[in-house]
C-alpha cells in the first residue's frame, strides 16, 4: 500500500473529522472510501462500449415527432432549408 498526502480546504477536513467521529472510522478510511467511489464512478471504465457511456442519456429527450428515428434525414433537410 502506498501513502498519499493531500491538502484539503478547512471545511472539507472538518466534515471528514465529523464523519469519522460519528461513524467510528479513521479519516484515512473515509478518504479511501471517497477515492474508491470516485474511481468506480468515473475512472476505470476505459473499455466501455459507446452504449454504456451514453445509456444515462438515452430517452431523456422527447422531440414530439413520432417518426423522427425513421425519417430523421427528411426532417434535417427540411430544417436546413428553413421548412418545418
Amino acid at each position: 500500500m502506498q501513502q498519499l498526502t493531500i491538502r484539503l480546504p478547512d471545511e472539507y477536513l472538518i466534515k471528514v473529522q465529523q464523519i469519522a467521529k460519528a461513524s467510528g472510522l479513521k479519516k484515512s478510511d473515509i478518504t479511501r472510501m471517497a477515492i474508491k467511489k470516485f474511481i468506480d464512478d468515473y475512472g476505470h471504465d476505459k473499455e466501455a462500449n459507446p452504449y454504456s457511456k451514453a445509456k444515462r442519456l438515452i430517452g431523456v429527450v422527447e422531440s414530439g415527432i413520432p417518426d423522427l428515428g425513421t425519417n430523421h434525414r427528411k426532417y434535417l433537410i427540411n430544417r436546413i432549408k428553413g421548412r418545418k
